[in-house]
């Protein structure tokens, strides 16, 4: 359980609240949590990032991407780290509950819980706070008139064009407003060598993509696999293809699809953060999982860190691996089948 689902739980605990014996619960960026088993199907729990989903799925909870429906009697949110975002979901919340529900919120206080929820205390009135395992929670009713502060913070969280990328994407999405250096130097080592059957694995907002129907004239089929719902859904507004291309977008966890391609090429700029630390491991799976959905003769191209360590993964999995581009800060790596 995270310190912050820990903290979220803690008034129910201890008796300050109750769930509710009749009515409906919804619980966004949701994590499974035995406390709320009780719920059972009147607990929604709204979780876009596929591997929690699936994890919430797992533990017999009901799970869907986006938020639905209204007259919520209980809401629940745990708190992101993109301020925009996380005022966001309160708003979605409190647009949800009924009159006189009860909306509770924890999150992280090194990802700024305090002065969010100091906002929501501004907006909303006398709220009931509690702070451990380094996080913090706060409770209240919603009002019978909701501000004009939850409009806007609504409003602010919705997905919008971008001029440094010419693309659209909500706030918190990876790389939401700017070009990922990375990514970009991954796409300058593109060419008309990429042909076939192509996936983009950690697809995002579709930088990627979008530079591999410019750059490589042979593709015929192009996958955008990404795990946030809310970074596809952008791909889906950011990514076009002539119809010669069969453009695909597919909400999985790559790591753990059971089977994937046969592909010609894959190219990825693997995530490599779990929270707030890093873990390697994820591109370790990145690349695990590009060896078996690749074709005979595949290839697969990955940008990373230059201190992540890959290497040993992809000599034991590939045929031949070679760095095609680096900077002092990024490297390129082409490895053959």
């Amino acid at each position: 359980m995270s310190p912050e689902l820990a903290t979220l739980m803690l008034p129910f605990e201890s008796g300050a609240l109750r769930l509710p014996d009749a009515g409906r619960a919804l619980f966004l960026r949701a994590e499974a949590a035995p406390a709320l088993e009780p719920l059972g199907e009147r607990l929604l729990c709204v979780q876009g990032f596929r591997p929690a989903f699936d994890a919430l799925a797992a533990a017999g909870f009901h799970a869907v991407p986006e938020a639905e429906g209204e007259g919520y009697d209980l809401a629940l949110v745990l708190l992101g780290k993109h301020k925009a975002a996380a005022l966001g979901d309160l708003a979605r919340a409190l647009e949800r509950l009924a009159p006189g529900g009860m909306l509770v919120a924890a999150g992280r206080n090194d990802e700024g819980a305090q002065p969010i929820l100091k906002r929501l205390r501004s907006a909303c009135g006398e709220a009931v706070e509690i702070s451990k395992h380094h996080c913090r929670a706060a409770w209240l009713r919603r009002p019978e008139t909701l501000p004009p502060e939850v409009a806007a913070w609504a409003a602010d969280a919705q997905p919008r064009a971008v001029a440094a990328t010419g693309a659209v994407a909500a706030p918190g999405v990876f790389g939401w407003d700017k070009i990922d250096a990375g990514s970009k130097l991954l796409a300058e080592t593109l060419d008309a060598r990429v042909k076939g059957r192509v996936a983009d694995f950690g697809a995002g907002w579709g930088y990627l993509s979008r530079e591999i129907l410019a750059r490589c004239p042979g593709v015929a089929a192009l996958d955008l696999l990404e795990a946030e719902h809310a970074a596809l859904a952008a791909a889906r507004g950011n990514v076009a293809a002539p119809e010669s291309v069969a453009l695909r977008f597919d909400w999985c966890d790559v790591a753990a699809a059971p089977k994937l391609g046969p592909y010609d090429w894959i190219v990825t700029n693997p995530p490599f953060h779990a929270g707030k630390s890093g873990d390697p491991e994820i591109g370790r799976a990145f690349i695990r999982a590009a060896r078996k959905a690749l074709a005979p003769r595949g290839r697969l191209l990955l940008v990373a860190n230059r201190h992540l360590p890959y290497e040993a993964t992809l000599t034991q999995a590939f045929r031949a691996v070679r760095t095609v581009a680096e900077t002092s800060t990024f490297k390129v790596i082409e490895a053959s089948i």
